[in-house]
């Protein structure tokens, strides 16, 4: 029996991320995942997949891809970067940066920000955000500036909103934190649908 005034112990969270902007980002919630695991999963798109059924699926594959251990809630989340139809890679080289931004800058694209969540028992449920980016028209000199900052490297779409990249970003309209790696609003709803306690 429990001493009075003695705090319920908060379930236990896996976290199916090595990002640590996700981590950022639960912590932002007052939440500290228990335990940190990396889905190994196929993340390539399938033929003819558009980018919001892929950022769902991927979310929802990395949550399934972690076992859980008796009491854990895992929770997984996905990031991507869409110029219409078209899906865009993390920036592997300076190159792709260089393109990427060619391509993104003075236009709309779409960010598609997904979460899954798989309770104690074993029931799943996720959720999608969609948030419209528009960067400013960039110089090549810009450009230039951006890839020497190597802050797009890693990134999807080849920038980082949260860092440099955000002074270039004209208008957004929808999640910033979904842009940034996990959307909250969506988060929140899941933990607390999972059991997780949240003020």
């Amino acid at each position: 029996m429990e001493a009075d005034g003695a705090e319920t112990p908060r379930p236990l969270l896996v976290l199916a991320s090595s990002s640590p902007r996700r981590r950022e980002l639960l912590a932002r919630l007052n939440v500290a995942p228990t335990r940190i695991a990396n889905p190994d999963i196929d993340e390539n798109p399938r033929k003819g997949e558009v980018p919001r059924a892929y950022a769902l699926r991927m979310a929802q594959e990395k949550a399934r891809a972690v076992k859980a251990e008796t009491g854990e809630i895992v929770i997984a989340g996905d990031t991507t970067v869409a110029l219409g139809r078209r899906i865009l890679d993390k920036a592997n080289t300076d190159d792709d940066v260089r393109a990427m931004l060619g391509k993104l800058a003075g236009r709309r694209h779409r960010v598609f920000a997904s979460v899954a969540v798989v309770d104690a028992q074993g029931r799943e449920k996720s959720r999608l955000s969609e948030t419209i980016v528009t960067f400013k028209t960039l110089s090549e000199a810009e450009i230039e500036a951006y890839v020497a900052s190597g802050e797009g490297l890693g990134k999807a779409g080849g920038y980082a909103i949260q860092g440099l990249a955000e002074a270039l970003i004209r208008a957004l309209s929808g999640s910033h934190s979904g842009v940034i790696g996990l959307p909250l609003y969506e988060t929140r709803a899941l933990l607390r649908w999972a059991g997780y306690p949240l003020g």
